[in-house]
């Protein structure tokens, strides 16, 4: 867990970007990022020059030549502010015309997957002075943890809520550690996000595996699984790709499959049946110029809207038997429009619909008020829905204000309770939280997938007092209103 000292350093350097003229939360995070990467190459190097000493044998796949040394963190942290700069803003000569940042650029995939999207990067530090104060508290950071690293870099991440960027949004990571629980990924799983963004389910799923599964990692087949095949990811904004990538390198999973591409777009047409897990909390809002989206996804649901497409590209991507957890805006559940009634349609009569959880309309505050709701299923190819589990959710843990202050009220350990045990749902009402709803009544009703289409609520009856008595009363008081206002008058002469 994050410690408080920690946290005041990173809050430090938040402020010396913001004194130094760089505001812009993702250009913040993004320019640390490589900071943080090129110590940890100085460091992995380092260690790997200390084995091949003790070993008495060459080093392989190395960052840094030896003369490049001079672009090393643990010798630019040394050198005064200017020649700090010009190190990494003027090529050097002596190092085939490199600056530090281009050399970073140049390392490619070996030196993890980070390395390998660090096209178009940019170096955005204005002035010397900056970049020495962010050096110097970086370098004041215990990253010798690798759960010290992976805390650090999520309350990094943390800061990204004000970026203000239309559908890039975290999902909070008491929902994410939900819903993988809910999914409980296994062994043998593939796992991917269509739309990784901070990459922060894939982290997710591999932070349960390693405290709730820690036996799978005495086996040398899963460990090579885990390393290599288990974590994928899909992203088209080259800034969230290369923050995704840090983020997973530094929670230890260095090899993930990372995709720089649209997931909606042709270039992703490939990707079918590849999957065996997703989880997911793709754009809201958004629409598609239809030319540009891949011919399987509008053959599944005609239309251009993301929410929509994303579902079909999830139902492609998965193999049969794949399961799926995905955050959806609620007009996916009640829309009226022939696409949003097809996705419905196809998940629930072609496929097997497992559960709808409600959330509250506070959980993306304070970025974003939409009304949201998970949507959990597997596909068959073959239907297999017979009764579906809804759960309205009322509270996460926090205020459903702007300021999502910690509460006591959270409903997380109940829906994971519930869940665990859904064969017991059957005897629920449909006034409790929770309750079935068979497939016959789901298709009667158009496919409406909304919790209030089925939720039943008692109403107490309230007597009132006749007219006439309410009127009396009225009377009476206006009486006793005008004797007390003439005795206080009676007071004044």
């Amino acid at each position: 867990m994050i410690t408080g000292e920690i946290k005041s350093q990173v809050d430090g350097i938040w402020d010396a970007f913001a004194a130094g003229g760089v505001v812009n939360p993702l250009t913040v995070i993004e320019q640390m990022t490589y900071l943080i990467f090129l110590r940890r190459l100085d460091e992995q190097q380092q260690l790997k020059e200390k084995k091949a000493n003790l070993a008495g044998i060459p080093i392989k796949d190395v960052a840094y030549l030896k003369k490049q040394d001079a672009i090393r963190w643990s010798n630019f942290k040394n050198k005064e502010p200017e020649t700090m700069y010009e190190l990494f803003t003027k090529p050097q000569v002596k190092m085939d015309n490199l600056t530090v940042f281009e050399h970073m650029k140049n390392l490619g995939a070996d030196n993890g997957v980070f390395a390998k999207y660090m096209k178009g990067a940019t170096f955005m530090i204005p002035t010397a002075r900056l970049l020495d104060q962010v050096v110097q508290l970086i370098d004041k950071i215990n990253m010798d943890d690798k759960d010290t690293k992976g805390d650090l870099y999520e309350y990094l991440l943390s800061k990204i809520a004000s970026a203000g960027r239309a559908g890039q949004f975290r999902t909070p990571r008491h929902i994410i550690d939900m819903m993988v629980k809910m999914m409980a990924p296994n062994k043998e799983d593939v796992i991917c996000d269509v739309a990784a963004g901070t990459c922060g389910f894939l982290i997710g799923c591999a932070k349960y595996i390693q405290e709730e599964q820690k036996e799978w990692f005495m086996d040398k087949k899963f460990r090579k699984h885990f390393n290599d095949v288990m974590f994928n990811g899909i992203e088209f904004d080259p800034t969230m790709l290369r923050i995704g990538a840090m983020n997973l390198q530094l929670h230890g999973i260095d090899q993930p499959k990372l995709r720089g591409t649209d997931a909606l777009s042709e270039t992703n047409a490939d990707v079918r049946d590849e999957y065996t897990l997703i989880l997911a909390n793709p754009p809201f809002k958004g629409t598609l110029d239809s030319d540009s989206v891949e011919k399987s996804l509008t053959q599944i649901c005609k239309t251009k809207k993301t929410e929509l497409l994303f579902l079909a590209l999830m139902l492609r991507t998965l193999k049969v038997g794949g399961r799926c957890a995905v955050i959806v805006p609620d007009g996916v559940l009640f829309g009226g429009s022939n696409a949003h009634k097809s996705i419905r349609k196809e998940i629930v009569d072609n496929h097997k619909l497992d559960a709808v959880i409600d959330l509250p309309s506070g959980v993306f505050k304070p970025y974003a008020g939409v009304s949201t709701a998970i949507l959990i299923f597997t596909k068959t190819g073959t239907g297999g829905t017979d009764n579906v589990w809804f759960y309205k959710m009322n509270n996460d843990g926090y205020s459903l204000d702007d300021k999502r202050n910690e509460i006591k009220e959270n409903d997380i350990a109940d829906i994971l309770s519930r869940w665990s045990a859904r064969k017991k749902e059957a005897k629920r009402k449909r006034t409790e939280q929770s309750f079935l709803v068979p497939i016959s009544e789901i298709q009667a009703n158009d496919y409406d997938l909304s919790i209030n289409r089925y939720k039943e609520i008692v109403y107490e009856e309230i007597e009132y007092d006749s007219p006439s008595k309410i009127i009396a009363d009225i009377e009476s008081l206006d009486k006793e209103r005008k004797s007390a206002l003439a005795q206080l008058k009676k007071m004044l002469r």
